[in-house]
């Protein structure tokens, strides 16, 4: 990626790349033409004729090639056509004009992002903007029957040819949806749809609808296949015409098209307007479906087989894709990685386009080199056809053995008891609330629950030597969680209205390293042991074997520092790095007293800690409870909720009720209460701490009543009372947990960002969070 083409000289066949010239299967020049000696004496005759550019705004005076360009597009499309720039400033200029403040906008999950990112702009006018999975009309009627009485108009988005897949809009089945609901108007990037097909090589698109009806708007592209530059929107509302030829934002005020691509666009649009057009169309298409049967007879992955001249060769994970596309380059083929954010992370793949540049032999010495170097592709990134037909959800035309070959053990159990209580207490358990006891703890208080979100599997995994040495240790949960738990506050908020009335919506089945109940390093490797890579590769398939029989939309890696050695690894399998709240923690091996531990603070922060933590230490009630009677219990799950419904920052679904009952009983639980000294039975402050016997104290979660935490600084007096009740048990550690680091660091924490690698099966919930942020 990120390369420069070199050479004297461009033809279309080759490309010049490192020193060496490649048979070029990456253009999106489908027809050739922007090597057609008509398309190259025009610019080159409209330069000597008129200079480089005509320098004055489209808007008082266009330069003297203009009006044949737009007479020829408009005999073209038989409809009122306006020229832009390209086609991202025209969809910027023609989306905030044509969508009203009545209407709304229902986007498919894999449009350009050109449309998304103007789309975008009208948040900023209240215009409700939705997302729909791919091509999913049902979801997409659903949406349109939720809109129908709340907006005038309701716009859907999409590609006429998808730029990745090279797949298909179903047109005619929306043209019958628009129909049906007469609210609905059409808005079509047909870019990739251009000349190959279609009358007068007007597109994918209209050869599918016909005729362009007044609730369609069509874009359609200069460059690309049709040789020249620029883009060309089709509009036949006469009415809405005007308005965005008018007001159209980048249409009046971005510069216009330099001669030279208007002339050549011109040459272009007279050879759509002969019979010859439909002789270029028929060479390519021989051209590709040449390529399809030969394909046919392989065992590569096609994603997705039609006629298009765009194919996408699955590879799955990224590293495998990377090794591929080297291949074929030193094989002397260039082709396009897809790769994340244009395709979801883990259906990476190998973008190849056919133009009528490749001559069939090219065609035939390419497949030839795929069917040789994908295998070697796949064994050399630990990998298989299996899996990658897997991750696309493709049959196998021939079966596969997909079996881990290994000299490792591998243990996978479902619960903790199942396990040595010193062994796993060694790898894994030696912070948080994931030691032994911890997870037994856990088992039983997210099991056998009324709500769905309530109950989690869980699943430990052990990978040993021959020997019996653990080389990984790991336990992973399966649950229900919020698919904006790491988003964005305003797009938490947004979605939460909806959950009002439908809540489990944008919600998903996440298999997850650790749990949404515990923080940390949740996964033990032994650095030094000699077969640690291939134990990391066995790990890696046991998570995607089990994403698959407990039918995971997602899988995160939880909890990792910036400078993990594991990065590049967890990249190289598919995996897309966030960032997660910082996690604080307080060392406390050399502190015997907490005037001790106060009086290494900074000046300001002691003096902090007088002011608003010591000042109002005797005007509360404060206890270490080991048990709690019912009201307590009661008060205290009250004050958690308030906590929780607050943050949504890391917005996740609420604990089952019997959390707090098993907490008052468990011998590992205490809870630091605070209350008023003239109300002793109200409680106003209260952490929820676990004491891990490998030495850590873990105040895993608060509760406050929010009316009293100005009056008495609650929150600071109960981190400043975990810190002193660490202290007094002789703890080594505090593990903080996440969020509210600047009042922790107040406090001496040391505050380190951590990171979360997650791996979806799609990318329509990542497009739908920055949609709504």
């Amino acid at each position: 990626m990120h390369l420069y083409a070199e050479g004297d000289g461009f033809s279309g066949r080759t490309i010049g790349i490192n020193k060496r010239k490649l048979f070029h299967f990456g253009t999106t020049g489908y027809l050739g033409l922007e090597q057609d000696a008509r398309l190259k004496a025009a610019a080159i005759d409209a330069i000597t004729k008129y200079g480089t550019q005509f320098p004055l705004s489209k808007s008082y005076i266009s330069n003297p090639l203009y009006k044949e360009l737009e007479e020829k597009l408009t005999e073209m499309y038989q409809n009122p056509i306006i020229i832009t720039k390209n086609s991202t400033l025209g969809h910027m200029g023609v989306i905030p004009n044509a969508v009203s403040d009545q209407d709304a906008i229902i986007l498919d999950h894999q449009v350009h992002w050109s449309v998304q990112s103007a789309a975008k702009v009208l948040k900023n006018r209240s215009v409700p903007i939705d997302m729909i999975r791919h091509n999913n009309l049902n979801m997409l009627e659903d949406k349109i029957k939720s809109l129908s009485d709340k907006r005038k108009r309701i716009w859907y988005m999409a590609d006429g040819i998808y730029s990745m897949y090279g797949d298909f809009a179903p047109l005619k089945d929306l043209k019958s949806l628009s129909l049906k609901y007469p609210q609905l108007h059409l808005y079509i990037d047909d870019v990739h749809g251009m000349s190959w097909i279609g009358k007068n090589g007007t597109g994918y698109a209209l050869s599918q609808l016909d005729a362009l009806s007044e609730n369609i708007l069509l874009f359609g592209t200069l460059s690309k296949t049709f040789g020249a530059s620029g883009a060309v929107l089709v509009c036949s509302n006469k009415k809405m015409y005007h308005e965005i030829k008018t007001f159209g934002g980048p249409l009046t005020f971005s510069a216009q098209l330099e001669l030279a691509s208007v002339a050549a666009a011109t040459a272009s649009a007279k050879i759509h307007l002969t019979p010859e057009i439909y002789e270029i169309q028929n060479d390519l298409r021989e051209r590709v479906e040449y390529f399809n049967s030969l394909l046919q007879d392989t065992d590569l992955p096609l994603i997705d087989k039609n006629n298009s001249p765009v194919f996408f060769i699955g590879t799955g994970m990224p590293k495998t894709g990377y090794n591929f596309v080297s291949r074929l380059m030193k094989e002397g083929f260039y082709v396009n990685l897809g790769i994340f954010p244009a395709v979801p992370v883990k259906n990476t793949g190998v973008r190849i386009t056919i133009s009528r540049h490749n001559e069939k032999s090219e065609i035939k010495d390419l497949v030839a080199a795929m069917v040789y170097h994908f295998p070697k592709a796949l064994e050399d990134t630990h990998t298989n056809l299996h899996r990658v037909c897997k991750a696309f959800k493709l049959e196998m035309k021939s079966k596969v053995e997909d079996k881990v070959q290994t000299d490792l053990i591998v243990k996978i159990e479902d619960s903790i008891l199942k396990f040595d209580k010193s062994l796993w207490n060694d790898c894994v358990g030696k912070h948080g609330v994931y030691d032994w006891e911890g997870l037994k703890f856990l088992e039983q208080v997210f099991s056998g629950n009324e709500l769905k979100e309530h109950n989690w599997t869980f699943q430990y995994l052990i990978i040993y030597d021959n020997n019996h040495n653990p080389i990984i240790a790991t336990y992973l949960t399966i649950g229900l969680w919020k698919d904006d738990m790491l988003a964005k506050v305003s797009a938490s908020e947004t979605i939460e209205k909806e959950r009002k009335t439908n809540p489990y919506y944008l919600t998903s089945n996440v298999l997850s390293i650790g749990s949404l109940f515990t923080e940390g390093n949740h996964l033990f490797i032994d650095e030094k042991h000699p077969l640690k890579q291939q134990a990391l590769h066995v790990l890696m398939q046991s998570i995607e074997t089990l994403e698959q029989d407990f039918n995971a939309k997602m899988v995160v890696l939880r909890d990792f520092s910036e400078q993990d050695p594991l990065h590049s690894y967890f990249q190289g399998q598919g995996f897309v790095r966030v960032q997660m709240p910082n996690t604080c923690t307080i060392d406390l091996r050399t502190e015997s007293t907490i005037e001790n531990y106060v009086a290494k603070l900074s000046s300001r922060n002691r003096q902090h800690v007088r002011k608003e933590i010591l000042a109002y230490e005797s005007l509360l009630k404060i206890e270490v409870m080991k048990n709690c009677d019912n009201n307590q219990l009661k008060q205290i799950q009250e004050l958690y909720a308030n906590v929780h419904q607050n943050n949504l920052g890391l917005n996740t679904f609420s604990f089952p009720e019997k959390l707090f009952k098993s907490m008052g009983t468990h011998p590992n639980w205490e809870f630091i209460i605070i209350s008023l000294l003239e109300s002793p039975n109200q409680i106003i402050g209260v952490m929820l701490c676990y004491n891990n016997k490998n030495h850590t104290y873990v105040p895993a979660f608060v509760g406050m009543d929010y009316k009293y935490l100005r009056e008495f600084y609650t929150y600071r007096q109960l981190l400043y009372q975990t810190i002193k009740r660490g202290i007094d048990l002789n703890f080594r550690h505090i593990d903080l947990g996440m969020t509210a680091s600047f009042e922790k660091r107040k406090l001496g924490a040391t505050i380190e960002e951590k990171y979360a690698y997650i791996q979806t099966s799609d990318n329509y919930t990542l497009e739908l969070m920055g949609i709504l942020e």
